[in-house]
């Protein structure tokens, strides 16, 4: 047994685990890497390219909430079922109407129509499909490579085996022989030798932040595992929580959706209305989504309030502030994932480390091609700005690990709300 574990724990073994997952799956975890890169940044991409979503902010008050859906059924008539608006969170951006299941692609996996609305006219701006457009065609890509159930499932095997190679490679970066020559960049010494020590460097600084995106992909592609052993059935990104009937009689006098709204806030007065859906069917009733001041889910907060449409009264409640810590955690995954816990600091270094596996990839495959002698080294003359290339080496860790400590802070102040 002493012998099998020395085994397990020798160098050589982790540098095969190492080399055998880069080769075989390291332009997967690379394409992983850049779409959730520029998934971080969806919205602006899709301003970007769609300059019709952007409007005009006007002088006068937004439409009621009644009007915006009165103006979405006149435009889809024929659409019969649940519509949820989604509420701008600047003036210049429209309101979008979400229909789960349009029968256009009601046998795709996840295809619903999103419809653009202008908030200050009711103007219907566009429609479209879900993985139809740029982005949406990129966060598909990133959460299920375009194979639907099959692809999320892929997905979260790919997170588990990221988190071996990113543990495999910093097993071997640990130095041996003191930590000055863990973090020796060698400018002068060929391209190979510069890029595997850019490889250790950049491997090193970012296996925390790799590590961590890896775990929280994992669930968020695999959610039942961590909803079982949280006790959070429901909690996990995209659920709609439980099915809240009504239990009203149905009248001649059903709420209206801005009536909906302020019973709602009522328990929330200080809240933020990011999603209103409408009821489905006599027993159907209205699901508020709130976002509290202390909620670190900036675009998919968990606060809801179901009210019944006959009644106007409360169903249901779900409030985060009552959480336990293991259901917190299990609500913390997306935003830790996508990086909005930690502000607009946040989304850009995780857009950054979202680059690291490519780079590492690139850097590491030329290293061993050029060890197997199917590359041939090259030069690097840096020997006249080699002093300053390593002092802003130096600078360039110092800052790093500035970052990574205010993120630590900033994690710590989030979990003693």
């Amino acid at each position: 047994m002493s012998i099998s574990i020395r085994h397990l724990f020798a160098r050589s073994v982790w540098l095969k685990i190492h080399l055998y997952l880069a080769l075989s799956l390291g332009l997967l975890f690379a394409l992983q890497g850049l779409t959730g890169s520029l998934s971080v940044y969806r919205q602006e991409l899709d301003n970007l390219f769609n300059q019709q979503q952007i409007i005009t902010p006007s002088q006068t008050s937004p439409l009621s909430l009644d009007k915006i859906i009165a103006s979405v059924r006149q435009a889809h008539p024929d659409r019969h079922g649940v519509w949820t608006l989604e509420l701008p969170r600047k003036p210049d951006q429209v309101i979008t109407a979400w229909f789960e299941k349009p029968r256009e692609t009601v046998d795709a996996f996840y295809a619903p129509l999103m419809v653009a609305v202008n908030p200050y006219t009711g103007e219907v701006i566009e429609n479209r499909f879900w993985g139809q457009t740029l982005t949406t065609w990129l966060l598909d890509l990133h959460t299920q490579l375009r194979l639907e159930a099959t692809g999320r499932n892929l997905v979260a095997v790919l997170a588990v085996l990221l988190i071996l190679s990113v543990s495999s490679g910093l097993y071997l970066w640990w130095p041996r022989a003191g930590w000055r020559q863990a973090f020796k960049l060698r400018v002068n010494a060929g391209l190979s030798h510069l890029l595997i020590d850019l490889h250790r460097w950049l491997g090193f600084l970012s296996s925390v932040f790799l590590l961590l995106l890896a775990f929280t992909g994992f669930h968020l592609a695999y959610p039942p595992l961590i909803e079982a052993l949280t006790a959070s059935s429901g909690m996990g990104h995209g659920d709609e929580g439980p099915n809240v009937r009504s239990t009203a009689i149905p009248n001649d006098r059903p709420i209206s959706l801005t009536e909906a709204v302020l019973v709602a806030r009522g328990p929330f007065s200080q809240s933020e209305v990011r999603r209103v859906s409408t009821p489905l069917g006599d027993t159907g009733t209205y699901r508020i989504n709130l976002r509290q001041r202390n909620e670190i889910n900036q675009h998919h907060p968990i606060t809801t309030v179901w009210v019944d449409r006959w009644s106007g009264q409360i169903r249901d409640v779900r409030n985060p502030s009552k959480f336990t810590a293991a259901q917190t955690f299990t609500v913390w995954l997306w935003p830790l994932h996508t990086g909005e816990a930690f502000g607009e600091l946040g989304r850009l270094i995780w857009f950054l480390v979202g680059l690291m596996p490519l780079i590492l990839y690139i850097s590491g495959i030329y290293y061993w091609l050029q060890r197997k002698g199917l590359v041939r080294d090259r030069p690097v003359h840096f020997a006249e700005n080699s002093q300053k290339i390593r002092q802003f080496s130096q600078q360039a860790a110092i800052h790093i690990w500035t970052l990574l400590r205010s993120l630590s802070l900033k994690l710590i102040e989030l979990t003693r709300r």
